[in-house]
C-alpha cells in the first residue's frame, strides 16, 4: 500500500469511525445513566493514554502557574462540555445530535472568538454566525410550535448540545497555553482522566440509579457502545487524525467534522430507524454550511497537533480548537 492510499485509508476510517462514535452513543445511554457512561469512558481512555505516553516517553511537568488552568480546562472541556453533550444525547436522534455538534462548536469558537476580540467582525465571520442560528431555528422551531412531532425534553436535548459547544470553546480558550508547553497525548490523558473521575463522582451523587448501575449489567449493545466509544472513538480514530494532521495539515484533516455527521444521520436511520424530515435536512444543510464558512482559513495554518482539541484552526493569527472526540 502506498503512502497516499494509507493515508486515504486512515481518513476514510477515521470519518467511519467519528460518524459511528454517536450510535455508540445512543446505545450506552439508553441503557446507563449518560453521565455515569460518559465518565467510566473518559477514566478508561485518560488512563489508556497516559500508559501511551509514557511508553513514547511523553512527561507533564506541570508548573504551579499551570494547575489551576488545567483543573478549569478538565472541568470545562471534559466533565461539563460532555456531561451536557451526552445527557442532550439521551433526548434527541443520535443523527441529530451529531450534526448539532460538530456544525454549532465552529460557530460556537467562532463567536467567542469574536467576542473576545480575537477575531476581525466581518461579513464572512458574521454569516458563518447567522447561518449557524437559522440551522438551529430550522431544526428547533417546528418543535417548538409543536408542527413536528417531539417532546419538550427533545429540545432541551438539542440545548444542552448547544450549551455544550460553548462550554468546551471556553476551555479551548484556556487550553491555548497548556497546547503550548505539554505534548499532546499526555496532555489529552492528564484532562481525560481526572474529568471523568469528576464525572462519576457528580453522576453517584445527583443521577438517578447511577449507584445501581455500577453492578455492571448494562447490557451487551451499552458495553460493546462503550468498548467503541473508547478503543476506536478515543484511541485509534485519534492517532490517526494526528498522523493526517502531521501529513495533510490541520485543514485538510478537518475536513471529516462535514462527512462524519453525514454518516452518523444515514447510520441513525439505518440501525435505529431514526425519522429524518424535510426540516430537518434543510436545517442539517444550513448548520453544515455554517461549520464550512466559520472553518473557511485565512492566512497560514499551523501544523502541530492540537493535544485534546482535535482540530486547530488559524482565524485571523488564533489558534482555536474546532472538533472534538465524541
Amino acid at each position: 500500500m502506498t503512502r497516499r492510499s494509507r493515508q486515504t485509508t486512515m481518513f476514510g476510517a477515521m470519518c467511519l469511525i467519528w460518524g459511528s462514535t454517536w450510535i455508540a452513543m445512543k446505545a450506552g445511554v439508553e441503557a446507563v445513566p449518560p453521565v455515569l457512561f460518559a465518565g467510566t469512558r473518559f477514566v478508561a481512555a485518560g488512563t489508556l493514554l497516559l500508559s501511551y505516553a509514557a511508553l513514547r516517553g511523553e512527561r507533564l511537568r506541570i508548573g504551579s502557574e499551570d494547575w489551576v488552568r488545567l483543573g478549569a480546562v478538565t472541568l470545562l472541556m471534559i466533565a461539563l462540555a460532555y456531561a451536557l453533550i451526552f445527557w442532550g444525547a439521551v433526548h434527541v436522534s443520535s443523527g441529530l445530535a451529531a450534526v448539532i455538534d460538530l456544525s454549532f462548536l465552529p460557530v460556537a469558537l467562532l463567536g467567542l472568538a469574536v467576542a473576545l476580540g480575537e477575531e476581525r467582525f466581518d461579513a464572512r465571520r458574521a454569516l458563518a454566525i447567522g447561518l449557524g442560528i437559522l440551522g438551529l431555528v430550522i431544526l428547533f422551531a417546528p418543535r417548538i410550535a409543536g408542527e413536528v412531532k417531539g417532546t419538550a425534553m427533545e429540545v432541551w436535548g438539542g440545548l444542552a448540545i448547544v450549551a455544550s459547544a460553548f462550554v468546551y470553546g471556553l476551555g479551548s480558550v484556556l487550553a491555548r497555553p497548556l497546547l503550548r508547553r505539554h505534548p499532546p497525548v499526555a496532555l489529552s490523558g492528564a484532562t481525560l482522566l481526572p474529568g471523568g473521575l469528576v464525572m462519576v463522582a457528580g453522576s453517584l451523587v445527583v443521577e438517578p440509579g447511577a449507584i445501581a448501575a455500577l453492578d455492571g449489567r448494562w447490557g451487551w449493545a451499552a458495553w460493546t457502545g462503550w468498548a467503541f466509544l473508547v478503543l476506536f472513538g478515543s484511541l485509534l480514530a485519534y492517532t490517526y487524525y494526528l498522523v493526517l494532521v502531521r501529513d495533510w495539515g490541520a485543514s485538510r484533516a478537518g475536513t471529516y467534522a462535514f462527512i462524519s455527521p453525514i454518516i452518523a444521520v444515514l447510520l441513525g436511520v439505518a440501525i435505529l430507524d431514526e425519522e429524518v424530515r424535510a426540516s430537518d435536512v434543510i436545517g442539517m444543510a444550513v448548520m453544515l454550511l455554517a461549520a464550512w464558512q466559520a472553518l473557511r482559513e485565512q492566512g497560514v495554518a499551523h501544523e502541530e497537533p492540537a493535544g485534546r482539541a482535535h482540530i486547530v484552526h488559524v482565524m485571523g493569527g488564533s489558534r482555536w480548537s474546532t472538533t472534538r472526540d465524541v
